[in-house]
């Protein structure tokens, strides 16, 4: 995890200047096992969380850079509530991430490389796209299995009883 402050006389980078700096931590993480994505969540006072893919070197497939700086930026400000940040990552945000985007409130989301650019490297996300667009989905069947309805909601009745609950 990495943070940093900038001071108030300092000049703010721009997005052009974060988006590249997300590009040179993902070549960065290339030459350290990991994959070519890098992130970078820029807090709404300024602050910097990086991250890096690493699902192949930490056996994680939610290890996706963006995924990494958004829990490095909820973990350093004390918050899962990141309105006000913006995300600058080496590439577009694949369905999950940018699911957890938008979990996160980010305000904005900048990327470098596009899907088909990744598609071309071999990382054809396209496949999950397609998914979540309502197209085939042989590739993982979801359906729900029918329980009583008490059951079937009980978490959730748990969840509005629970007087010490933190809405999100």
């Amino acid at each position: 995890m990495s943070s940093s402050a900038v001071p108030e006389s300092a000049p703010q980078p721009g997005p052009a200047e974060y988006l590249a700096r997300a590009v040179q931590i993902a070549v960065d993480n290339v030459r350290n096992a990991g994959g070519p994505f890098g992130a970078i969540v820029v807090s709404a006072d300024g602050r910097v969380f990086e991250g890096v893919n690493r699902v192949t070197a930490n056996l994680d497939p939610s290890a996706h850079a963006e995924v990494t700086a958004i829990r490095n930026a909820c973990q350093g400000l004390g918050t899962f509530d990141l309105s006000g940040a913006t995300l600058y990552t080496s590439c577009e945000p694949c369905p999950m991430c940018l699911a957890t985007s938008l979990w996160a409130r980010l305000d904005r989301v900048y990327f470098a490389a596009d899907r088909d650019d990744a598609a071309d490297a071999g990382f054809d996300d396209a496949a999950f796209y397609r998914y979540f667009e309502g197209g085939d989905r042989s590739m993982m069947p979801v359906s729900d299995i029918p329980l009583p309805a008490e059951e079937r909601v009980a978490p959730f009745t748990a969840w509005s009883e629970n007087s010490t609950r933190i809405e999100y």
